[in-house]
């Protein structure tokens, strides 16, 4: 599996949005207005991948004990992760960053199509919840990816001394 590619969810984005902008153009009209739960519960996502985003590079960058300080062998150090687990947590990541960059997209869409029509109160309220959850999603997107850059294994301390020698060299 390979990492996700901002330029990548940048371009899911803008093409999903101009899709949706033109359905919109038509089919506003027949659409219920748009509930505005979908922001704390991406906010609320994207602060869950976030949280373990940081544990995840907090537990795969410790040091092992022998290169610690006897001053840093006194605090707890925290458990190793399992391999699957690091591996799933990836994969997480990477669903997660591309489903919120649809839902990003498909927002976007609606946000665009509707900043026409905000003298009327139904589409001006539609516009915020769009805006809204546009910037949440935006918001999962960016602790997705960090989620997946945290689940990226460190190099080994010995490796890069030895990439440092030959880069003199």
């Amino acid at each position: 599996m390979k990492p996700s590619r901002p330029l990548f969810l940048v371009a899911l984005v803008v093409v999903i949005a101009v899709i949706t902008w033109a359905v919109l153009r038509s089919a506003y009209l027949s659409l219920p207005p748009l509930p505005w739960t979908a922001v704390p519960t991406l906010l609320l996502l994207a602060l869950g991948e976030g949280f373990t985003g940081l544990n995840v590079l907090r537990r795969l960058r410790r040091r092992p004990d022998a290169l610690r300080r006897p001053e840093e062998r006194r605090k707890a150090s925290p458990k190793p992760l399992e391999p699957m687990a690091v591996a799933r947590l990836a994969a997480l990541g990477k669903a997660s960053a591309h489903s919120a960059a649809v839902i990003a997209g498909i927002f976007a869409g609606f946000a665009a199509s509707l900043a026409s029509s905000l003298d009327k109160p139904t589409p001006r309220q539609d516009f915020f919840v769009s805006g809204g959850t546009f910037l949440a999603a935006a918001v999962l997107v960016a602790a997705a990816f960090f989620l997946e850059y945290a689940c990226r294994v460190p190099k080994d301390p010995d490796e890069e001394e030895r990439n440092r020698g030959a880069s003199r060299a």
